[in-house]
């Protein structure tokens, strides 16, 4: 005879897998680098900054 098993438990772990499944997948699809975050956020404040220095004053 088998080992008994947690009905529950077995469901959570499996619930549990698949969300860590899912989360590896979207990770991959949609996740960026931290080298690619800071690239972009320094091409913007750039760009902001190119922006106001083409202020007119009045």
């Amino acid at each position: 005879m088998g080992k008994p098993v947690n009905l529950n438990r077995f469901r959570k772990d499996k619930a549990r897998a698949g969300k860590k499944a899912r989360a590896d997948e979207n990770a991959v699809k949609f996740g960026r680098s931290k080298a690619e975050k800071d690239l972009d956020r320094a091409r913007a404040e750039k760009s902001r900054r190119d922006l106001d220095s083409h202020e007119r004053d009045e």
